[in-house]
């Protein structure tokens, strides 16, 4: 018999969806609409549980499934997995680590250069048929930040952080970044975020979240500066929100871009109709390529799992 998976969160990869389907028995939890009967029918049957970075499994669902042996967490973040319950339990937990890097990457950039540049701005400008009424060719747009040879500071040098520390680097930016440690990098290290945001134009982040602290908070911000940017492609919780609005309000910092909020899928309304802010919907690894390696890595962990071999990802 195959062995039988909850997934808690869809995967959008057709080929991954057959494979999942030939090598397991997969119970598609976040389609039932009563999801406490349907667990109850199933519970004693599931070896695996498929998720999201974002969806994670509560240790209340983990405890109603006794032959629980790996969660395969479809993403990097594993902050709403209780990871030290699974521990105890001997449940496996994977990630697609390394997958999702150079998307991420390339999204930071783009929302530097999209924020900078107010490539946002113009799109509305020109389809709202403003470009031919107006008296003059770029009225009433005001004049874009270049964004070559901007500072850019980094919060969290780990493969994200690299891979944008590469890309702004070829866009000849100076880099300097902050991390629990200086690292084996050619990039200036900086302990203090309060500094980093002084010396930086650009402060992005791209930090771990696990500990769910808001370490962009109203100082931070007004370090940063009147002139200086924020881009945020980590985690929403990373940045105290109320702060970033009332900074963005003040004129203390110059704008913000953000892919990932606090309270996903809400974002502050206060930021819609803000031409300083560039809005995603956390969406930095959602190209077909990256989703795709992704599907790849969450059916590898399983079957890894279930023929007792140590799955590529493993977080613990």
């Amino acid at each position: 018999m195959k062995p039988e998976v909850l997934q808690l969160s869809p995967i959008l990869i057709p080929q991954i969806r057959e494979r999942l389907e030939q090598l397991f028995t997969v119970h598609r939890y976040y389609e039932q609409a009563d999801k406490d009967a349907y667990v109850s029918q199933y519970a004693s049957n599931i070896r695996g549980v498929i998720t999201g970075g974002h969806t994670g499994i509560s240790q209340a669902l983990m405890a109603r499934l006794p032959n629980l042996e790996v969660i395969a967490v479809n993403g990097v973040g594993t902050d709403a997995v209780d990871l030290a319950y699974a521990r105890d339990r001997g449940i496996q937990v994977t990630a697609t680590l390394g997958a999702l890097t150079e998307d991420v990457a390339d999204l930071a950039i783009g929302l530097l250069i999209g924020l900078c540049r107010g490539i946002c701005t113009g799109d509305r400008f020109v389809r709202a048929g403003r470009w031919a009424t107006s008296t003059t060719p770029l009225a009433p747009l005001p004049l874009a930040r270049q964004v070559s040879g901007m500072r850019v500071g980094i919060v969290g040098m780990g493969r994200v952080g690299r891979a944008v520390a590469q890309r702004a680097t070829a866009f000849g930016c100076p880099i300097r970044y902050t991390d629990l440690q200086a690292l084996d990098v050619p990039y200036g290290f900086e302990a203090d975020l309060l500094q980093l945001a002084k010396d930086s134009d650009a402060l992005i982040l791209a930090a771990a979240a696990d500990k769910g602290e808001a370490l962009i908070n109203r100082d931070v911000l007004r370090a940063l500066g009147a002139e200086g940017y924020l881009i945020n492609i980590a985690r929403g919780k990373l940045v105290d929100e109320p702060a970033l609005v009332a900074a963005l309000q003040a004129g203390e910092i110059a704008g913000a871009a953000l892919d990932v909020f606090a309270d996903e899928p809400r974002a502050p309304e206060a930021l819609f109709e803000r031409e300083d802010v560039v809005l995603q919907p956390h969406r930095a690894s959602a190209t077909v390529q990256t989703r795709t390696r992704m599907g790849e890595m969450v059916v590898a962990s399983l079957v890894d799992v279930f023929a007792g071999r140590k799955p590529q990802g493993l977080v613990i």
